[in-house]
C-alpha cells in the first residue's frame, strides 16, 4: 500500500520547502520530493536559490566587493593596503559552507515540521479516490505515494542558445560562472539581466575585463528609465562594457578562449575574444518529465503550467508555483506562492498583490523597485506626479562612501496613492521593504513623509523623495 499525504510538494526550492513547512505548521502530513545533487553528488534541499543562485551569487558580491573596496576605496578613509591579492579557491570554499549551512537549515526544518523528504524524481502516475499517484524514483527503490493535495514547485533551469554547448568550464551558464577556479583575463557575458550584470560585477571586480553583450534595443528595459538611465552610468564608470541591441552569430570555442562573431546596433558586424563566456538568457520552466498528461494537464506552449490568481490547476487539488507558473521568476514571489497554496489546501483566503512584488539586482550600487515604473504608468494615461532626492545629498551615504544613486517615488497626481518606489543604491534591497509595506497599505507619498526616519541613515532618503513629490524635499 502506497503512503498517503495531506500534501506532496514537488521540488524543495524557496517555493516548495516554505509550501512544505507553511503546510506542516497548519497541522497537515507532508512530503517534499527533491533530487538535487551537488557536484560531489549529495542530495541537498533549497533546489537552484540556495544551491547555485541568489545565496552562493550573493556571497561572491560580497567577497568581490570587499576585494574592490581594500583594492580602490579603502585610501578614501585613510587607510594604506599595499599588495591586496585573492584566494580564488577560499573564497569560493567559504561560498560552499554559507550554501552548506542553508542547506542543512533546511534539513532541520524538515525534521523540526516532521516533513518527509522523498529523495528522487517526482512523476505523476494518474489519479484515484484515494488522491494523486506519484511516482518517486532514481534513488533506490521507487516507490508510489499518494496525495490528496499536490503543489507543484519545480523551479526553472538556465536557457541555453542552441549551437552553444554549456561545459560550464570555457562556456557556463549562472552554475559554472559560480565556480571559476581563476579570475578570466577577458570575460564575455551574453545578457545583461540580473544574472549577466551580478556575476558580470563579481569577476570584474576581481580583475576580468568583461564586455556584456544585450539583444534587446535598451539597457534594463523593465526598470524605471532614470534608474536604467542611472545604472548605465555606474556599470560605465567600474568598467562594465555593456552593448545593447546585439545581434550574436557563431561562437567557437577553444580548450582556452571562446570567440564570439556578432552584429552592433548599428549593423555592423564584431568580434569579440574571451577567455571565458557566460550565457545569462533567462530560464526556461522545468515541467518536463513530470507526467502531467498522466493527471489530465499540460504545459502551455512556453513550458509554463497554467494557473488561476490562486495558483490552482485546470486539475482540482492541483496547484502549481514559482518559476514554473506566469509571473516574475523571483525566489520570495515563489515563497509568498507556496504560503498562499498552503492556506488555501487549508480552508483559508490569502491573497497576493503581485503589484507589491519588489525586484532587486545585487550589483553595486544595488537596484530595487516596487511597482510600476513612470514610462509603463505615462502609456496607461495615468495622472501622475514625481518625486527624487540624491543620495549624495545625505550625510550616512557621505560616512559610508555609498552616496552614487536616488530614490524616486511616482504617486497619483490627485490621490497621491503610491504607484511605484524606484531605488538605485547601497542596500537598496533593503530600502525597498518600506516601500512595499507602505504600497501594501495603499499609502499615499505624504504618508511617508510624514513619518519619522532615523539621522543620520540611508532611509532618510525614502522621506525625502516622497516629500520631493509635493516639492518639499527638506535638505535640497
Amino acid at each position: 500500500m502506497s503512503k498517503e499525504f495531506d500534501v506532496v510538494v514537488i521540488g524543495a526550492g524557496p517555493g516548495g520547502y516554505i509550501a512544505a513547512i507553511r503546510a506542516a505548521q497548519l497541522g497537515k502530513s507532508v512530503a517534499c520530493i527533491e533530487k538535487w545533487k551537488n557536484p560531489v553528488g549529495a542530495l541537498k534541499l533549497g533546489g537552484t536559490c540556495l544551491n547555485v543562485g541568489c545565496i552562493p551569487s550573493k556571497a561572491l558580491l560580497a567577497s568581490s566587493e570587499e576585494f574592490e573596496n581594500a583594492s580602490h576605496h579603502l585610501a578614501d578613509h585613510g587607510i594604506s593596503v599595499e599588495n591586496v591579492s585573492v584566494d580564488i579557491a577560499k573564497m569560493l570554499a567559504r561560498k560552499e559552507g554559507i550554501v552548506e549551512k542553508m542547506t542543512k537549515g533546511i534539513e532541520f526544518l524538515f525534521r523540526k515540521n516532521k516533513i518527509t523528504w522523498l529523495k528522487g524524481h517526482g512523476k505523476f502516475t494518474g489519479k484515484t479516490d484515494a488522491g494523486v499517484q506519484i511516482e518517486v524514483s532514481g534513488e533506490g527503490e521507487t516507490e508510489v505515494v499518494t496525495a490528496k493535495n499536490v503543489i507543484i514547485a519545480t523551479g526553472s533551469k538556465a536557457r541555453h542558445l542552441p549551437n552553444i554547448p554549456v561545459d560550464n568550464k570555457i562556456v557556463a551558464d549562472n552554475e559554472g560562472a559560480l565556480s571559476f577556479d581563476s579570475v578570466p583575463k577577458k570575460l564575455a557575458v551574453i545578457g545583461a539581466g540580473v544574472i549577466g550584470l551580478e556575476l558580470g560585477s563579481v569577476w570584474r571586480r576581481l580583475g576580468a575585463e568583461v564586455t556584456v553583450l544585450e539583444a534587446l534595443p535598451e539597457f534594463l528595459g523593465a526598470a524605471d528609465q532614470a534608474l536604467a538611465k542611472e545604472a548605465a552610468k555606474q556599470f560605465k564608470k567600474q568598467g562594465l562594457d555593456i552593448h545593447v541591441g546585439v545581434k550574436v552569430g557563431e561562437v567557437t570555442t577553444t580548450d582556452n578562449s571562446v570567440t564570439l562573431n556578432y552584429t552592433d546596433k548599428d549593423g555592423n558586424a564584431q568580434k569579440l575574444e574571451a577567455d571565458r563566456l557566460i550565457v545569462s538568457i533567462g530560464r526556461v520552466p522545468n515541467t518536463d518529465n513530470l507526467g502531467l498528461e498522466a493527471i489530465g494537464l499540460k504545459a502551455n506552449e512556453r513550458g509554463f503550467i497554467d494557473v488561476d490568481d490562486h495558483c490552482a490547476t485546470a486539475v482540482p487539488n492541483v496547484y502549481a508555483i514559482g518559476d514554473v507558473v506566469r509571473g516574475p521568476m523571483l525566489a520570495h514571489k515563489a515563497e509568498d506562492e507556496g504560503v498562499l497554496v498552503a492556506e488555501i489546501i487549508d480552508g483559508q483566503k490569502p491573497h497576493i498583490d503581485y503589484n507589491c512584488i519588489p525586484w532587486v539586482i545585487y550589483t553595486e550600487p544595488e537596484i530595487a523597485w516596487v511597482g510600476k515604473t513612470e514610462q509603463a504608468l505615462k502609456a496607461e494615461g495615468r495622472e501622475i506626479k514625481t518625486g527624487q532626492f540624491p543620495f549624495m545629498a545625505n550625510g550616512r551615504a557621505l560616512g559610508i562612501n555609498k552616496a552614487d544613486g536616488f530614490v524616486k517615488m511616482i504617486a497619483d497626481a490627485k490621490t497621491d496613492e503610491l504607484l511605484g518606489v524606484h531605488i538605485i543604491s547601497a542596500n537598496a534591497s533593503d530600502l525597498i521593504a518600506e516601500a512595499v509595506v507602505a504600497m501594501e497599505f495603499k499609502a499615499a507619498s505624504e504618508d511617508i513623509g510624514r513619518i519619522c526616519h532615523p539621522h543620520p541613515s540611508l532611509s532618510e532618503v525614502m522621506r525625502e523623495a516622497a516629500l520631493a513629490v509635493d516639492k518639499r524635499a527638506l535638505n535640497m
